[in-house]
Parts: structure tokens; sequence; C-alpha cells
């Protein structure tokens, strides 16, 4: 399944693609490859949904503390971001900032930061763009009622999401493994083994 907010884009791409064939060849060759790229970048999977607080991104994880997990999100990984925990949501609140490099960690940067409230406690989901993402799309907004696994948005062209979970959690992941949106990062600390 393909993205919808890629669909025009998509769509486009086929009719430059076609109309360059036709008028000069060798043109269509990179708008086709451009077109399959876009394709795969946008890709939509379903996704089996662990137990547990689950990850709400594909990519690397390159932090972890004691309630926050960082994964940066490389061009080839799936960028459609996931909710972590049944909620609702609080707060939506995006922060107009500086755009860096998605691999680095820094302060002050554009983001969008996704407030939720479950049962056990506040998680954050926070959304950062990378130089080339510069577009954040949010699927919620204040009041919505999310489940785990939902889809709650999507950043274009590398990026990385930030979890922050409550007390009484322990992550399961740690620096340098690759997780799956929906895959398990924390389970309670009495469960944990």
């Amino acid at each position: 399944m393909i993205e919808k907010s890629a669909l025009k884009l998509l769509i486009a791409l086929v009719a430059l693609s076609a109309l360059a064939v036709t008028l000069y060849y060798p043109i269509s060759i990179p708008l086709i490859l451009f077109m399959i790229f876009t394709a795969y970048f946008f890709r939509d999977p379903e996704r089996k949904i662990g137990h547990g607080i689950i990850s709400p991104a594909d990519g690397k994880i390159d932090y972890v503390s004691h309630n926050r997990l960082e994964i940066f999100m490389s061009p080839f990984d799936c960028h459609v971001n996931r909710s972590p925990t049944k909620g609702r949501v609080l707060k939506v609140e995006f922060c107009e900032g500086k755009v860096v490099p998605a691999y680095k960690r820094e302060k002050n940067v554009r983001m969008n930061e996704i407030t939720i409230k479950a049962e056990d406690g506040i998680y954050k989901v926070v959304q950062i763009a990378g130089i080339f993402a510069r577009r954040i799309v949010c699927y919620v907004k204040e009041g919505d009622e999310v489940e785990k696994g939902q889809r709650i948005g999507l950043i274009r062209f590398g990026s990385r999401v930030v979890l922050e979970i409550p007390n009484g959690y322990r992550f399961v992941k740690s620096v340098g493994e690759k997780v799956k949106a929906g895959e398990t990062v924390a389970v309670r600390d009495e469960d944990f083994s």
C-alpha cells in the first residue's frame, strides 16, 4: 500500500514519464527511477502489532535513556509513524526550528510533538524533520482517541522520531538495533525478564 499523501506526486510522475517516453526516451529513465524510489519511500505496509509499548517508527535506534528512545529513519526506512499505545491525544504542537541532518541529535529543530494520555501515563512521540524532510504530516489532532499501532503521521525524506514513555517501563531494545513500527520496544518493569 502507498501512503495517501504521495498519490498526487506519483500520478504526476507517471504522467511526466509517459510524456517523456513519447518525446525523448532518455529523459524518461531518471523520471521512472525517481517514480520507483518515490513509491518505495512512501510505502505503508500493514504491520503486526507487538505487546507492551511499540516502536512508533522504522529505523535504527541511536539513543536510549531511562524513558527516552530515539530512532534515526534513513531514506530507505518506511516513514509512516504509529501510536506506541492506546490513549487520547492531549496535545499536538508544531515547533518551527532549524533544519539539520536527521542523524544529528540537536535542540531547537523543526518538530511536531504528539502527547498521548494512556491509562498508565503520558507518552510523547516527537517527529523531527531532517534537512531533506522539511515536511511533517500529522494525521491526529487534540482529543482524538488512538489505538496502539494506529497511523499518526509521516515525515518525508529522512528524519528522526523520539519516543518518551512513563515510569514503570523498561526498554528491551538498545542502541544500534533496527526496529520496525509496531514492534515491541518496552515492557512493564514487572514483565521484564
